[in-house]
């Protein structure tokens, strides 16, 4: 089969970088540099031109997608003859551990707040929904933590479910970095945004059911998204980048005391690259080779970055 056969059986319409960044269509520019700086992730990358690029496309694109679905809603509204609530628009960010899906999803969330149909936009990561510290201890877990196992997947779905159906101040709750745990008793109030953002690294992934769901129709967690993003780096990337992020970490919130990982803040140089490599090569590696990038295929858009955290292609599904 030739390239052009190939191509064209693809879900996927490809850009390359300057192509997507041609459909900006003009659109001015509304985040200042302190802004930028301040929606940077420790380690990651990004300058006023890759949102330029990148991302304020991609606002408009999904600032249409937003204005089609809120008068889908509306017409089955008339339809159906109801009154319902203002259901949001949700979107998946996905990849793997250090890739740069929190800095992405918190610059989608800005830039889509100043759309005059989307002002307000929320965000949750489902690392508020991993089981605590104390069920992965006693269930042997702790090591897969960041596996779809370690999730309260029940949870989840309950909390995308009253989402989507236009419930008031839906509760999510909310995860300690510092801590490495689940806050008990803290949580977020998810209160009808127009738009959700919901990041986290096995959002994508169709689960096989129990047993005792196999004659019902069980959702996934993709099934409550209006649209999803993947973003995608080589292996040997992502394992430099987490080794990077894991060596400032060393010298900034691992010093804190009540840090999870304070005795990590201790190592020297070559026994803190080694250890990150360990935890790389034996936990995010396996993770993300079974379960996340198995998952690329069901997004909507894939962001490719290069070695530099800039992205370099953009796939976006056929419509």
């Amino acid at each position: 089969m030739d390239q052009m056969n190939r191509s064209n059986l693809s879900p996927y319409r490809s850009f390359t970088r300057d192509e997507w960044a041609a459909l900006r269509e003009g659109e001015p520019m509304v985040l200042g540099v302190d802004e930028i700086d301040r929606l940077r992730s420790l380690n990651d990358r990004l300058s006023m031109e890759e949102v330029e690029a990148i991302y304020l496309p991609l606002s408009r694109l999904l600032a249409m997608y937003v204005a089609a679905t809120q008068q889908l809603f509306k017409a089955t509204r008339r339809f159906l003859g109801s009154n319902g609530s203002k259901v949001p628009f949700v979107i998946g960010v996905a990849g793997s551990v250090a890739v740069g899906k929190s800095t992405t999803s918190r610059v989608l969330q800005a830039l889509l707040s100043r759309w005059p149909n989307t002002p307000k936009v929320d965000l949750i990561t489902t690392d508020g929904f991993l089981l605590p510290n104390a069920v992965l201890e006693s269930e042997g877990l702790m090591n897969r933590k960041g596996f779809p196992e370690s999730y309260d997947v029940k949870a989840l779905l309950t909390f995308l479910s009253d989402v989507k159906a236009g419930h008031e101040h839906v509760e999510a709750p909310i995860y300690s970095h510092l801590t490495y745990d689940v806050k008990s008793g803290e949580t977020v109030s998810v209160d009808r945004p127009d738009i959700l953002i919901v990041e986290g690294l096995n959002v994508l992934q169709a689960r096989q059911p129990s047993p005792s769901e196999a004659d019902r129709a069980v959702p996934f967690v993709s099934d409550f998204f209006d649209f999803s993003v993947y973003i995608d780096a080589a292996e040997d990337t992502l394992r430099t980048w987490y080794i990077r992020r894991f060596m400032r970490l060393r010298e900034t919130a691992f010093t804190d005391p009540q840090s999870y990982f304070h005795r990590y803040s201790k190592l020297k140089d070559d026994e803190a690259i080694a250890t990150a490599t360990h935890i790389w090569n034996g936990i995010n590696l396996p993770n993300l080779r079974t379960n996340v990038r198995p998952t690329r295929a069901r997004a909507d858009l894939v962001l490719t970055k290069g070695e530099d955290h800039m992205i370099e292609r953009v796939d976006l599904r056929k419509v």
